[in-house]
Protein backbone atom coordinates (compact mmCIF):
# COMPACT_ATOMS: atom_id res chain seq x y z
CA UNK A 1 0.00 0.00 0.00
CA UNK A 2 1.46 3.25 -1.34
CA UNK A 3 2.54 5.72 1.58
CA UNK A 4 0.19 8.64 2.52
CA UNK A 5 1.28 12.06 0.08
CA UNK A 6 2.45 14.06 2.90
CA UNK A 7 2.22 17.23 0.30
CA UNK A 8 -1.79 16.35 0.26
CA UNK A 9 -2.93 19.23 2.49
CA UNK A 10 -0.23 21.23 0.94
CA UNK A 11 -2.16 21.04 -2.51
CA UNK A 12 -5.77 21.36 -1.35
CA UNK A 13 -8.32 23.71 -1.44
CA UNK A 14 -8.06 24.48 1.71
CA UNK A 15 -5.75 27.87 2.73
CA UNK A 16 -6.00 27.55 6.72
CA UNK A 17 -5.00 23.57 6.58
CA UNK A 18 -3.02 23.97 3.60
CA UNK A 19 -0.98 26.78 5.23
CA UNK A 20 -0.81 25.00 8.86
CA UNK A 21 0.25 21.79 7.89
CA UNK A 22 3.05 22.83 5.34
CA UNK A 23 4.54 25.40 7.97
CA UNK A 24 4.32 22.78 10.74
CA UNK A 25 7.46 20.92 8.69
CA UNK A 26 9.16 23.58 10.07
CA UNK A 27 8.47 23.11 13.89
CA UNK A 28 8.86 19.49 14.36
CA UNK A 29 12.13 17.61 14.87
CA UNK A 30 15.24 17.92 17.61
CA UNK A 31 16.95 20.69 15.73
CA UNK A 32 13.80 22.34 14.43
CA UNK A 33 14.89 21.18 10.79
CA UNK A 34 12.87 21.24 8.13
CA UNK A 35 13.34 17.45 6.86
CA UNK A 36 16.07 14.93 8.55
CA UNK A 37 18.00 13.96 5.19
CA UNK A 38 18.28 14.77 1.90
CA UNK A 39 17.16 11.17 0.97
CA UNK A 40 13.62 12.30 2.44
CA UNK A 41 13.61 15.35 0.86
CA UNK A 42 13.76 13.36 -2.39
CA UNK A 43 11.34 11.14 -0.97
CA UNK A 44 8.86 13.90 -0.45
CA UNK A 45 9.35 15.26 -4.13
CA UNK A 46 9.01 11.93 -5.33
CA UNK A 47 5.37 11.18 -3.54
CA UNK A 48 4.55 14.56 -5.74
CA UNK A 49 4.66 12.67 -8.90
CA UNK A 50 3.85 8.91 -7.69
CA UNK A 51 0.72 7.31 -8.92
CA UNK A 52 -0.72 10.07 -10.91
CA UNK A 53 -1.70 10.21 -14.42
CA UNK A 54 1.20 10.97 -16.63
CA UNK A 55 0.34 13.70 -20.08
CA UNK A 56 2.11 14.74 -22.43
CA UNK A 57 2.34 18.27 -23.12
CA UNK A 58 3.69 20.73 -25.89
CA UNK A 59 6.40 22.68 -24.31
CA UNK A 60 5.16 25.69 -26.14
CA UNK A 61 2.15 25.82 -23.79
CA UNK A 62 4.06 25.83 -20.43
CA UNK A 63 5.77 28.59 -18.92
CA UNK A 64 8.78 28.95 -16.59
CA UNK A 65 8.39 29.20 -12.80
CA UNK A 66 6.99 32.95 -11.31
CA UNK A 67 10.13 31.89 -8.79
CA UNK A 68 13.28 31.73 -10.70
CA UNK A 69 15.91 29.08 -8.98
CA UNK A 70 18.88 29.27 -11.48
CA UNK A 71 20.23 31.55 -12.65
CA UNK A 72 22.24 30.53 -16.31
CA UNK A 73 22.69 27.08 -17.30
CA UNK A 74 25.96 25.19 -17.71
CA UNK A 75 26.25 24.29 -21.04
CA UNK A 76 28.19 21.27 -21.06
CA UNK A 77 25.14 20.21 -18.22
CA UNK A 78 22.22 20.85 -20.17
CA UNK A 79 23.84 19.57 -23.28
CA UNK A 80 24.52 16.03 -21.94
CA UNK A 81 20.78 16.32 -20.41
CA UNK A 82 19.79 16.72 -24.26
CA UNK A 83 21.42 13.84 -25.74
CA UNK A 84 20.30 11.75 -23.22
CA UNK A 85 16.67 12.40 -23.52
CA UNK A 86 17.33 12.06 -27.37
CA UNK A 87 18.83 8.70 -26.57
CA UNK A 88 16.23 7.49 -23.81
CA UNK A 89 13.59 9.55 -23.81
CA UNK A 90 12.39 11.07 -20.89
CA UNK A 91 12.46 9.06 -17.80
CA UNK A 92 11.03 11.39 -15.24
CA UNK A 93 8.34 13.72 -15.35
CA UNK A 94 8.38 17.22 -14.61
CA UNK A 95 6.08 18.69 -12.47
CA UNK A 96 3.21 21.35 -13.81
CA UNK A 97 0.30 23.49 -12.92
CA UNK A 98 -2.41 24.60 -14.34
CA UNK A 99 -1.52 28.33 -14.96
CA UNK A 100 -2.90 30.95 -12.81
CA UNK A 101 -4.02 33.25 -14.61
CA UNK A 102 -3.82 31.89 -18.17
CA UNK A 103 -6.50 29.53 -19.06
CA UNK A 104 -5.14 26.56 -21.20
CA UNK A 105 -1.70 27.05 -20.25
CA UNK A 106 0.52 25.42 -17.80
CA UNK A 107 3.62 26.84 -15.11
CA UNK A 108 6.53 24.57 -14.46
CA UNK A 109 6.67 23.89 -10.75
CA UNK A 110 10.02 21.96 -11.20
CA UNK A 111 11.76 20.42 -13.99
CA UNK A 112 12.55 23.72 -16.22
CA UNK A 113 15.46 21.94 -17.78
CA UNK A 114 13.53 19.14 -19.15
CA UNK A 115 10.84 21.41 -20.82
CA UNK A 116 13.65 23.31 -22.34
CA UNK A 117 15.40 19.82 -23.60
CA UNK A 118 11.93 18.58 -24.98
CA UNK A 119 11.45 22.18 -26.90
CA UNK A 120 15.10 21.88 -28.45
CA UNK A 121 14.28 18.08 -29.90
CA UNK A 122 10.90 19.21 -30.79
CA UNK A 123 9.05 16.78 -28.63
CA UNK A 124 6.10 16.96 -26.08
CA UNK A 125 7.33 17.23 -22.47
CA UNK A 126 5.95 14.21 -19.94
CA UNK A 127 4.55 16.08 -16.87
CA UNK A 128 2.35 15.47 -14.18
CA UNK A 129 -0.76 18.52 -13.58
CA UNK A 130 -1.49 19.26 -10.25
CA UNK A 131 -3.93 21.94 -8.58
CA UNK A 132 -2.23 24.64 -6.33
CA UNK A 133 -1.39 27.26 -5.03
CA UNK A 134 1.79 29.93 -4.93
CA UNK A 135 2.09 28.80 -1.31
CA UNK A 136 2.56 25.27 -2.40
CA UNK A 137 4.38 25.57 -5.36
CA UNK A 138 7.20 27.50 -4.20
CA UNK A 139 7.49 24.52 -1.19
CA UNK A 140 7.35 22.00 -3.71
CA UNK A 141 10.22 23.90 -6.31
CA UNK A 142 12.52 24.36 -3.38
CA UNK A 143 12.34 20.75 -2.20
CA UNK A 144 12.82 19.35 -5.41
CA UNK A 145 16.05 21.47 -6.09
CA UNK A 146 17.21 20.90 -2.51
CA UNK A 147 16.79 17.31 -3.21
CA UNK A 148 17.88 16.70 -6.43
CA UNK A 149 19.20 19.54 -8.83
CA UNK A 150 22.42 20.92 -8.98
CA UNK A 151 22.07 24.15 -7.67
CA UNK A 152 24.87 26.02 -6.24
CA UNK A 153 25.21 28.16 -3.05
CA UNK A 154 24.65 31.55 -4.28
CA UNK A 155 21.59 30.10 -6.68
CA UNK A 156 19.98 28.58 -3.46
CA UNK A 157 20.48 31.83 -1.94
CA UNK A 158 19.03 34.24 -4.43
CA UNK A 159 15.79 31.72 -4.90
CA UNK A 160 15.49 31.88 -1.00
CA UNK A 161 15.49 35.48 -1.30
CA UNK A 162 13.08 36.10 -3.96
CA UNK A 163 10.59 33.53 -2.04
CA UNK A 164 11.07 35.59 1.09
CA UNK A 165 10.23 38.76 -0.79
CA UNK A 166 6.92 37.33 -1.91
CA UNK A 167 6.14 37.48 2.35
CA UNK A 168 4.09 34.64 2.60
CA UNK A 169 4.43 34.87 6.69
CA UNK A 170 6.51 37.08 8.59
CA UNK A 171 9.07 34.90 9.95
CA UNK A 172 10.22 33.12 6.71
CA UNK A 173 8.76 29.85 7.69
CA UNK A 174 7.87 28.97 3.83
CA UNK A 175 11.11 29.88 2.73
CA UNK A 176 12.71 27.62 5.36
CA UNK A 177 10.09 24.75 4.29
CA UNK A 178 11.09 24.88 0.76
CA UNK A 179 15.13 24.67 1.30
CA UNK A 180 15.05 22.85 4.30
CA UNK A 181 17.21 24.81 6.69
CA UNK A 182 17.20 26.30 9.59
CA UNK A 183 16.51 29.87 10.78
CA UNK A 184 20.62 30.53 10.88
CA UNK A 185 21.24 29.33 7.64
CA UNK A 186 18.53 31.30 5.52
CA UNK A 187 20.10 34.78 7.60
CA UNK A 188 23.12 33.46 6.08
CA UNK A 189 21.78 32.81 2.55
CA UNK A 190 19.95 36.31 2.54
CA UNK A 191 22.78 38.47 3.71
CA UNK A 192 24.99 37.22 0.60
CA UNK A 193 21.93 38.37 -1.22
CA UNK A 194 22.84 42.10 -0.77
CA UNK A 195 25.60 42.21 -3.35
CA UNK A 196 23.36 43.87 -6.52
CA UNK A 197 21.61 41.17 -8.89
CA UNK A 198 23.33 42.70 -12.08
CA UNK A 199 26.77 41.39 -10.36
CA UNK A 200 25.52 38.08 -9.45
CA UNK A 201 24.15 37.79 -13.21
CA UNK A 202 27.39 38.42 -14.36
CA UNK A 203 29.45 36.36 -12.37
CA UNK A 204 26.88 33.31 -12.39
CA UNK A 205 25.97 30.15 -10.70
CA UNK A 206 29.32 29.66 -9.54
CA UNK A 207 29.28 26.01 -8.37
CA UNK A 208 32.07 25.47 -6.70
CA UNK A 209 31.78 28.48 -4.33
CA UNK A 210 31.01 27.99 -0.91
CA UNK A 211 28.93 30.34 1.27
CA UNK A 212 32.27 32.22 3.06
CA UNK A 213 33.92 32.75 -0.01
CA UNK A 214 30.22 34.70 -1.01
CA UNK A 215 30.24 36.22 2.16
CA UNK A 216 34.24 38.00 1.72
CA UNK A 217 33.22 38.98 -1.52
CA UNK A 218 29.85 40.63 0.50
CA UNK A 219 31.60 42.44 2.76
CA UNK A 220 34.66 44.00 -0.21
CA UNK A 221 31.58 45.13 -2.44
CA UNK A 222 30.26 47.22 0.52
CA UNK A 223 32.37 50.09 -0.35
CA UNK A 224 30.84 52.15 -3.54
CA UNK A 225 34.27 52.44 -5.44
CA UNK A 226 34.84 48.80 -4.83
CA UNK A 227 31.15 47.70 -6.31
CA UNK A 228 32.27 49.98 -9.56
CA UNK A 229 35.46 48.46 -10.07
CA UNK A 230 33.82 45.08 -9.91
CA UNK A 231 30.93 45.90 -12.23
CA UNK A 232 34.29 47.32 -14.60
CA UNK A 233 35.63 44.10 -14.44
CA UNK A 234 32.81 42.01 -15.20
CA UNK A 235 32.23 44.09 -18.21
CA UNK A 236 35.57 42.87 -19.65
CA UNK A 237 35.75 41.15 -22.78
CA UNK A 238 38.22 38.41 -21.36
CA UNK A 239 35.31 37.41 -18.84
CA UNK A 240 33.26 35.94 -21.36
CA UNK A 241 35.70 33.28 -21.83
CA UNK A 242 35.94 31.93 -18.49
CA UNK A 243 33.81 29.87 -16.63
CA UNK A 244 31.46 31.18 -13.46
CA UNK A 245 33.74 30.01 -10.85
CA UNK A 246 36.85 31.62 -12.98
CA UNK A 247 35.01 34.84 -13.03
CA UNK A 248 34.50 34.72 -9.49
CA UNK A 249 38.28 33.97 -8.58
CA UNK A 250 39.14 36.77 -11.09
CA UNK A 251 37.12 39.10 -9.27
CA UNK A 252 38.26 38.21 -5.89
CA UNK A 253 41.74 38.82 -6.98
CA UNK A 254 41.26 42.11 -8.41
CA UNK A 255 38.67 43.54 -4.96
CA UNK A 256 41.62 42.00 -2.48
CA UNK A 257 44.43 43.65 -4.40
CA UNK A 258 42.38 47.19 -4.37
CA UNK A 259 41.47 46.48 -1.03
CA UNK A 260 44.89 46.55 0.45
CA UNK A 261 46.36 49.88 1.70
CA UNK A 262 48.67 51.53 -0.75
CA UNK A 263 51.83 52.30 0.55
CA UNK A 264 53.75 55.59 -0.82
CA UNK A 265 57.08 55.16 -0.64
CA UNK A 266 59.10 58.60 1.24
CA UNK A 267 61.42 60.39 -0.68
CA UNK A 268 64.83 59.68 -0.75
CA UNK A 269 67.25 62.60 -0.11
CA UNK A 270 71.14 62.26 -1.15
CA UNK A 271 73.84 64.52 -0.79
CA UNK A 272 77.32 64.16 -0.44
CA UNK A 273 80.42 66.04 1.61
CA UNK A 274 84.12 65.90 1.21
CA UNK A 275 86.76 67.31 3.45
CA UNK A 276 88.64 70.00 1.61
CA UNK A 277 92.00 68.09 2.37
CA UNK A 278 89.76 64.64 -0.02
CA UNK A 279 91.13 62.87 2.98
CA UNK A 280 87.57 61.95 3.87
CA UNK A 281 84.34 61.99 1.50
CA UNK A 282 80.98 61.13 2.57
CA UNK A 283 77.28 60.04 0.27
CA UNK A 284 74.66 60.56 2.99
CA UNK A 285 71.00 59.29 2.35
CA UNK A 286 67.86 59.99 4.02
CA UNK A 287 63.78 58.64 3.60
CA UNK A 288 62.51 60.20 6.84
CA UNK A 289 62.52 57.26 9.14
CA UNK A 290 66.59 56.07 8.05
CA UNK A 291 69.65 58.51 8.09
CA UNK A 292 72.44 56.65 6.60
CA UNK A 293 76.51 58.02 5.80
CA UNK A 294 78.72 56.03 4.40
CA UNK A 295 82.51 57.04 4.81
CA UNK A 296 85.26 56.24 2.10
CA UNK A 297 88.46 58.03 1.20
CA UNK A 298 92.00 57.48 3.12
CA UNK A 299 90.63 58.85 6.43
CA UNK A 300 87.31 56.93 6.27
CA UNK A 301 88.15 54.09 9.28
CA UNK A 302 89.71 56.36 11.40
CA UNK A 303 87.30 59.28 10.94
CA UNK A 304 84.33 56.70 11.46
CA UNK A 305 85.90 55.45 14.76
CA UNK A 306 86.18 59.35 16.23
CA UNK A 307 82.32 60.01 15.11
CA UNK A 308 81.53 56.89 16.79
CA UNK A 309 83.56 57.28 19.94
CA UNK A 310 81.76 60.77 20.29
CA UNK A 311 78.21 59.67 19.46
CA UNK A 312 76.93 60.38 23.04
CA UNK A 313 78.61 64.04 23.63
CA UNK A 314 77.88 64.38 19.96
CA UNK A 315 73.68 63.95 20.92
CA UNK A 316 73.96 65.66 23.95
CA UNK A 317 74.82 68.55 22.00
CA UNK A 318 72.12 67.71 19.44
CA UNK A 319 69.51 67.98 22.26
CA UNK A 320 70.13 70.89 23.71
CA UNK A 321 70.45 72.61 20.81
CA UNK A 322 67.09 71.48 19.64
CA UNK A 323 65.82 72.16 22.75
CA UNK A 324 67.00 75.64 22.56
CA UNK A 325 69.05 75.71 25.55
Amino acid sequence: MARKNPFANVMDDKPAEEGRVALDYTIKGASKSILSSINEMASQADKLLEGETVVEIAPADIDVSFVRDRMADDDAEFEALVEAIRERGQDSPVLLRPHPSKPGRYMVVFGHRRVRAAARLERKVRAVIKQMDDRAHVIAQGQENSARANLSFIERAVFAERVARLAYDNDNRVVMTALAVDRSTLSKMLSVTAIPGDVLEAIGAAKGIGRDRWYEMKQLLEKPARLEEARAVLSGAEMTALSSDERFNRLMTVLKASSKPSRVKPAVKSRSWAADDKGVAADITSDGRRFTLALKARDATDFGDFLADRLPELYTAFRKEKGGA
